[in-house]
């Protein structure tokens, strides 16, 4: 009986340790979609007049953005007050480039790899919450391939190939649906090797893992879809 009082009690906690870092993730994303649309409704003017007389702005964003994101983490992991403020401006700022990006697409298509993203999103996070074998190995390989990629899109801008171009993004696809699972399979670790006792910096920086995540897959799934439009 009490036993099976302590195992209601750590899955309670558990759950509501899931639930802090999803309503984060949940933030992130309707933070950056927002500062989207009002980028491409209600600024459109001003999104135009940044493309063709000040791109630096748009650059200069980019740079602010990864900047951002590694100051973000650091706070995270130090359980900083700092790291939700963080996290929050570094969403808002990635919706102001994003929506340069979304411009270039059809809204149908946009909404249809959205909704995509979703889909693959939470099978891939069941997947990684019931599974009982260890992904730290593949994730190693998951982070490589990330580098990998990260130089061939670099090289594929000056070559400017199509067919580059998709296998990248098919890669690309596999390899943030493998850390989306990986990464909910760390929320666990962190909650059993913490004792239960995790701080606000764990669950942020869990949601910033998968804040990236979704994004990446996102534009990837986009892309994809784009090529078939």
């Amino acid at each position: 009986m009490n036993d099976n009082l302590i195992y209601t009690e750590a899955d309670s906690g558990l759950n509501r340790f899931f639930a802090k870092i999803y309503g984060l993730v949940g933030m992130g994303i309707g933070l950056s979609a927002f500062v989207s649309y009002l980028m491409l409704y209600i600024f459109t003017d001003n999104m135009l007049g940044i493309m063709i007389n000040s791109p630096m702005i748009y650059y200069g964003a980019i740079l602010l953005e990864l900047v951002l994101v590694f100051v973000a983490s650091g706070s995270a992991r130090k359980n900083s007050p700092l790291a939700l403020p963080l996290f929050l401006t570094y969403s808002a700022l990635n919706g102001f480039t994003l929506s340069f990006v979304i411009l270039s697409y059809a809204r149908t298509t946009v909404f249809q790899a959205f909704l995509t993203s979703v889909v693959v999103f939470l099978v891939m996070a069941v997947l990684g919450v019931v599974t009982k074998k260890d992904l730290s190995g593949l994730a190693k390989a998951f982070f490589a391939a990330v580098i990998g990629i990260i130089v061939a899109s670099l090289i594929n801008m000056f070559i400017g190939s199509g067919t580059m171009s998709y296998i990248i993004s098919i890669v690309s696809v596999l390899i943030f649906s493998g850390l989306i699972a990986y990464d909910n399979q760390m929320i666990k670790r962190v909650y059993d090797a913490t004792g239960g006792n995790v701080g606000d910096g764990w669950a942020i920086s869990m949601a910033l893992s998968l804040y990236l995540d979704f994004i990446n897959l996102f534009l990837n799934i986009l892309r994809l879809f784009a090529r078939n439009d």
